[in-house]
C-alpha cells in the first residue's frame, strides 16, 4: 500500500491504493442523496414524517464474540487479552482484508471522510468505505463532519471497510468463530467489518481504537459516558450501561449537551466528544419521556429495526424484531448543544445503574476509593423477561461501564480516572435509576422526575449542605434529604415491607460484587479494594458497623 500521496492523486480520489478495482464509488454524498438511493434500491422506507427506516438484517446488535484485535508488536503486551479482547493473527487479518477488497471490486460503494475527537488537538481523520448507502449515512450522522474545504486534501489516519454482504466461507481456518467479524489492526490502522450490517459495529470499532490510542499515546482518559455543561461552565459526566439513562439524563433543558456516549478527558482538564451524533435506543420511546430524542427523529435521522403501524407511523412499543431498536441522528438535531463539542471544568460525575434488585440507594456520594471500585465494577442489573422462565433480575458487570470496548486492563482506566478526579476535585455520585420498594416484579421503578431532581440538586451544589448516613452493607453515603424528592425513598431499606428481605437481598448483591471483583483484585490498589461493600466473602459485616 502506498502511503505517500501527492495532492493530485488525493483529488482524483483514486481507490486503487486500497486495491479496490473497477468500483463505482460515491464520495461524501449528502444525507438526502443517500436516503434517496436507499429508498430507490428498496433498502429502506420513509416514515410519515420523512425519516429513513432501515432493517439491519440478521444482526440487530453487536456481536461481541466475533470481535478481534490483531495480535502484533503494538498490541501483544498492551492489550488485556481474554474473552473481551480476542486475538487474531496479522496473516489472517491480511487474508480477510484482501477478501473484502476483492468483494468490493466491481461494486457500487460509498466513501465517507470524517473525523473523531472534537478537540482539535486530538482530532483523528477516518475514511469509511461502505457497501450500503445507509451505512454511509450513519457515519455522516455519527462521526464529526469536516468543512468542505477540509475534504479537498483529506488524508485519513484510520480506514474502515464495512462489507455486510461478505461472509468468510471457512471461518475456523482464519481464526474466526463464524462468517461475520469485526477486527481492529492497530499497526495498519484499519477496521474491518464483515457479515454484519449492524451500524454500531463501525462506531464501536473506532471507539475501541480510541480507547487504546488515547490513554497509551496521548494521556487522555477515554470514557463511555454522556456529558453536558451548565451556564457557569461546569461540566457533568454520566457513565452507565445501556438502559440506565445516560442519554435521557444528559438531555437537560438547562444545560448544553456535549455528547451522549463517548468522551475523552484531557490533561488540560477538557472533556471532548468523540462523535458528531447520537445513537439512542428507540424502544418504548415517547415524546413525553424523551422529548429531545423524539423530536430529533426527522429527515436526516435513521431508524433501525422498528415496526410500522398501518398508517405509516412507527410503533415504538413493538419489539418484535429486537428490543434494541435504535435511532442515529446528527447532534445538531438536538437544540441545546455545546458547539464545538467540548468544555472544561469537570465538576460532577454520575455513575448510573439500573438496580433491578431494588437494593442500592437512589442517590449516594462516593469516596475516591468507592468511585474507582464502582467504576471498575460497572454494575447494572438485567431485568427478567428477556427469556422465558427468568423471573429474577440478573446482575451484569461491565468494567469501566464499557468493557466490550476496552482493550487495556480496566485498572489502567480506573487509576487514570481516580487521579483525574482527585486533581480536579470532582464529586462522584452513584445514581440508581432502577427499582425501589422491592426487586423487579415487587417494587416499582424510581420515577424519572425524582432522578432528575436528585441530579439537579447535585449539580446546583444543594447536596453539599445536607447530612449523610452510611449504608450498612455497601458503605455508600446516602443523603438524609434531597429537594423535590420524597425523603422516605432515600434509604432503600425504608421502602421495603420486609426489612429482613431487604438485608438478605443486599447481602446477595454485595456478594455478586465481590465475586465479580476477584479478577481485578490483583491489579487494584488497597484504596480501591476498600471501596467495595463492607461485608466480606463470608457474609460477615465488618466490625465498624
Amino acid at each position: 500500500m502506498e502511503t505517500q500521496l501527492n495532492q493530485s492523486q488525493m483529488k482524483t480520489q483514486d481507490l486503487t491504493r486500497y486495491r479496490l478495482k473497477d468500483t463505482n464509488a460515491h464520495w461524501n454524498l449528502s444525507p438526502e442523496e443517500l436516503q434517496r438511493i436507499t429508498v430507490e434500491k428498496g433498502m429502506g422506507k420513509e416514515t410519515n414524517n420523512g425519516t429513513l427506516a432501515i432493517n439491519t438484517g440478521k444482526f440487530t446488535g453487536r456481536s461481541p464474540q466475533d470481535r478481534f484485535l490483531v495480535k502484533d508488536d503494538y498490541t501483544k503486551d498492551r492489550v488485556w487479552w481474554g474473552k473481551t479482547n480476542k486475538a487474531i493473527s496479522p496473516e489472517n487479518f491480511d487474508y480477510l482484508q484482501s477478501e473484502i477488497e476483492n468483494y468490493f471490486s466491481g461494486k457500487e460503494i460509498y466513501v465517507r471522510d470524517g473525523y473523531v475527537c472534537a478537540d482539535p488537538k486530538y482530532r483523528m481523520n477516518v475514511r469509511t468505505i461502505t457497501e450500503y448507502p445507509w451505512s454511509n449515512m450513519f457515519i455522516y450522522n455519527m462521526f464529526l463532519r469536516p468543512e468542505a474545504s477540509e475534504l479537498e486534501d483529506f488524508e485519513e489516519e484510520w480506514l474502515v471497510l464495512c462489507a455486510p454482504g461478505y461472509e468468510c466461507k471457512e471461518p475456523s481456518k482464519y481464526g474466526l468463530r463464524q462468517g461475520n467479524f469485526s477486527i481492529l489492526n492497530f499497526t495498519k490502522k484499519i477496521a474491518l467489518v464483515g457479515g454484519s450490517a449492524y451500524t454500531g459495529e463501525m462506531k464501536k470499532g473506532i471507539f475501541s481504537a480510541l480507547n487504546m490510542i488515547l490513554p497509551t499515546d496521548k494521556n487522555v482518559l477515554p470514557m463511555h459516558c454522556s456529558a453536558n455543561v451548565g451556564e457557569d461552565g461546569d461540566t457533568a459526566i454520566f457513565f452507565g450501561l445501556s438502559g440506565t439513562g445516560k442519554t435521557t439524563l444528559s438531555a437537560d433543558p438547562d444545560r448544553k449537551l456535549i455528547g451522549d456516549d463517548e468522551h475523552g478527558w484531557t490533561e488540560e482538564n477538557t472533556i471532548f466528544n468523540f462523535e458528531g451524533g447520537c445513537y439512542a435506543k428507540a424502544i418504548d420511546l415517547t415524546e413525553e419521556k424523551e422529548p429531545d430524542i423524539y423530536r430529533a427523529i426527522k429527515p436526516g435521522a435513521i431508524l433501525e429495526n422498528v415496526i410500522f403501524k398501518d398508517n405509516g407511523e412507527v410503533d415504538y412499543m413493538d419489539s418484535s424484531i429486537t428490543q434494541n431498536t435504535r435511532v442515529s441522528y446528527p447532534i445538531y438535531h438536538i437544540d441545546n448543544i455545546q458547539e464545538p463539542s467540548y468544555a472544561g471544568n469537570p465538576t460532577n460525575i454520575f455513575f448510573l445503574t439500573c438496580d433491578a434488585f431494588g437494593v442500592l440507594p437512589p442517590v449516594s456520594k462516593l469516596t475516591p476509593g468507592q468511585a474507582a471500585y464502582h467504576f471498575i465494577s460497572g454494575y447494572t442489573a438485567k431485568v427478567a423477561g428477556t427469556e422465558a422462565g427468568i423471573t429474577e433480575p440478573v446482575p451484569s458487570f461491565s468494567a469501566c461501564f464499557g468493557e466490550p470496548f476496552m482493550p487495556l486492563h480496566p485498572t489502567v482506566y480506573a487509576e487514570m480516572l481516580s487521579k483525574k478526579m482527585q486533581d480536579a476535585g470532582v464529586n462522584v455520585w452513584l445514581i440508581n435509576t432502577g427499582w425501589s420498594g422491592g426487586p423487579y416484579g415487587v417494587g416499582s421503578r424510581i420515577k424519572l422526575k425524582y432522578t432528575r431532581a436528585m441530579i439537579t440538586a447535585n449539580l446546583n451544589g444543594e447536596m453539599e449542605k445536607v447530612d449523610y448516613e452510611q449504608h450498612p452493607i455497601f458503605g455508600l453515603f446516602m443523603p438524609k434529604y434531597c429537594p423535590n424528592v420524597p425523603t422516605e425513598i432515600l434509604d432503600p431499606m425504608n421502602t421495603w415491607l420486609q426489612k429482613g428481605g431487604y438485608i438478605s437481598k443486599a447481602i446477595q448483591l454485595a456478594h455478586s460484587f465481590h465475586l465479580n471483583f476477584e479478577k481485578f483484585a490483583s491489579e487494584a490498589s488497597q484504596q480501591i479494594i476498600e471501596g467495595g461493600p463492607l461485608i466480606d466473602e463470608h457474609h460477615h459485616l465488618h466490625d465498624h458497623i
